[in-house]
């Protein structure tokens, strides 16, 4: 059989090649169904992420109450006054309401890259484990992926990794993206040192710097710092108004005037615009304005948390400097699944990890309980 294919024509050769490859796909088994969980119709003490966290009485009666407009037109009063109130937050001159973090930061990648171009990341970063390949399959660009400690990158490494030949062969370097804080390092953080290095890197070589921040305010609080400062080096940055700061839905992206207008035309073309959005952006707004400080809450019983079942001998992964903690199993899943049964949900990200997300939905007794179940499963 190979000698026959050897001695077929090029065309034919590519022919049986693609029907090789056909048939491959049609024998490939199917992927893995994603398995939603039922928790919503349990009462639990949910550990599995902070984005679980519901709006307070106070923020549904400000998304009631907001007076609304065609944001697609720039006309929704209540949209434009929470993107103002985030590019000032973050010290930028303007900011993107969009339905997710994804989208934030496929447009951060889209305005700022070219297809073809590459983008540096951790290896371990959000945009290339959990976001679905998008900037790959929307922007045609080709991830650079380095080790990180805990999920940062060091700018030496970042350095070492750029790509600037004159030479079609290469693809060129034109982006560098970190994440702040980490997902799968435990919750770790920049601090305004390491981001103020990345960017004067970045600057020097003519790369921009994208900042991944679903959880900046986490960064910041934890360090007793400005947001701004840790915003400052980067030309754009997104964060998450729907995950510790307790917001249903909404992301924002900020970066400078034309930057943000590139981002508006391909948040059309993703299918971002929405028209009455004020609703949503009200509960943005009083996020902003009410749920930052008590960022530091989530940190404090994160702490208790880990302190507590480290001195009953329950190792943990990683680090835990903000409100994301891994811990060693090791059965994860069964421990998983016995957790749920003594009512607290949390998520096996591994055959012997556990992660937990502390959240302004926790309180001190779901803290209580929640040790007293993990103690049960995970104590000898």
């Amino acid at each position: 059989m190979a000698s026959i294919f050897v001695r077929l024509s090029g065309t034919w050769r590519r022919l049986v090649f693609q029907a090789a490859q056909a048939l491959e796909l049609l024998h490939t088994p199917p992927l893995t169904p994603f398995k939603h969980n039922t928790y919503a119709e349990t009462t639990m003490i949910d550990l599995r992420s902070d984005t679980l966290t519901t709006p307070t009485p106070e923020m549904r009666a400000a998304m009631a109450a907001a007076e609304v407009g065609d944001d697609v037109f720039g006309e929704d009063p209540s949209v434009n006054r929470l993107e103002r109130l985030g590019a000032d937050v973050l010290g930028k001159e303007q900011a993107l309401f969009l339905p997710s973090g994804t989208m934030a930061n496929l447009i951060a990648f889209l305005v700022q890259t070219r297809p073809g171009d590459t983008a540096i990341l951790c290896e371990d970063a959000h945009p290339y484990r959990f976001e679905g390949g998008n900037f790959a399959r929307f922007g045609g660009l080709l991830p650079r992926l380095l080790a990180g400690v805990h999920g940062k990158l060091e700018v030496e490494a970042i350095a070492q990794a750029i790509e600037q030949k004159d030479d079609p062969h290469f693809s060129p370097t034109t982006l560098v993206s970190i994440e702040n804080t980490t997902n799968l390092g435990g919750g770790a953080y920049y601090s305004s040192e390491e981001v103020a290095s990345i960017g004067t890197l970045c600057r020097a070589r003519g790369l921009r710097l994208h900042c991944d921040g679903a959880r900046i305010f986490n960064a910041a609080i934890a360090q007793q710092i400005s947001v701004e400062a840790l915003a400052a080096p980067c030309d754009t940055v997104s964060f998450c108004l729907s995950k510790g700061l307790g917001a249903p839905v909404g992301s924002l992206l900020a970066g400078n005037a034309e930057t943000i207008h590139a981002g508006r035309r391909v948040r059309k073309q993703l299918g971002g615009g929405m028209r009455q959005a004020g609703v949503l952006a009200a509960a943005g707004h009083y996020a902003l304005t009410h749920h930052i400080d008590a960022l530091h809450e989530d940190h404090r019983r994160a702490r208790i948390f880990r302190t507590h079942l480290e001195e009953r001998g329950v190792p943990f992964l990683c680090p835990s400097p903000t409100n994301i903690l891994f811990l060693f199993a090791e059965k994860a899943e069964e421990a998983v699944a016995r957790l749920g049964e003594a009512g607290v949900a949390c998520l096996a990200t591994g055959p012997q990890a556990i992660r937990v997300v502390f959240h302004r939905d926790i309180t001190d007794e779901d803290l209580e309980s929640a040790l007293t179940a993990f103690e049960s499963v995970l104590v000898p």
